[in-house]
């Protein structure tokens, strides 16, 4: 019995509780995916082994969300962009699912379209079809919060969008969830 009190006084953090929800976007390539399948020319440290690990407390609008794995808040850094349409569906890959408040999309730091769960558990795939993006190159910044610990999941999707869903988007819509046409600052 006293080997048991020392270890758990030696070790308090098991008393603790964790988040186990990990996951990060896949489609469009994220750049924690990017790093993790070797598309980049450069180092991306231990991102590559876990791009799903982008854990920060939730509120940051930082790609690495104040946490270690800080190369992907390097703008200067040549990451690939993908050509997508105006309405594209966002795919996270989870390696372990937890209740989930919200999914946060924003559009060069504006937000852009919010997705809530109420608390409930995702599958391992989950996906999100984002409608009217903007024409042009954008970072695409989303923010999955998870329902009942501090933290929130962190990645960041750098695109450029065409196509006709782009050019029509309802000009009604984009000045609400973006603010006004032409005012995008970068993430």
């Amino acid at each position: 019995m006293a080997l048991v009190a020392a270890f758990l006084v030696a070790t308090p953090s098991a008393l603790l509780p964790q988040a186990q929800a990990h996951g990060w976007i896949t489609s469009p390539p994220s750049r924690a995916d990017h790093c993790a399948k070797g598309t980049v020319s450069f180092d991306c440290g231990g991102l590559q082994y876990e791009p799903q690990s982008v854990e920060a407390p939730k509120g940051s609008m930082e790609c690495s969300g104040g946490s270690s794995f800080t190369v992907v808040d390097n703008d200067s850094l040549p990451w690939p962009r993908t050509t997508i349409s105006g309405d594209t569906t966002f795919r996270w890959q989870l390696t372990a699912q937890h209740a989930t408040s919200t999914w946060e999309y924003f559009v060069d730091g504006q937000l852009f379209k919010t997705v809530d769960d109420g608390g409930a558990q995702p599958g391992a795939t989950v996906e999100h079809t984002l409608t009217g993006l903007p024409a042009g190159d954008h970072t695409i910044f989303a923010r999955w919060n998870i329902a009942n610990t501090v933290n929130a999941f962190y990645q960041c999707v750098d695109v450029t969008v065409t196509g006709a869903a782009a050019a029509d988007a309802d000009a009604e819509q984009l000045p609400t969830v973006l603010g006004a046409r032409g005012t995008f600052s970068a993430v």
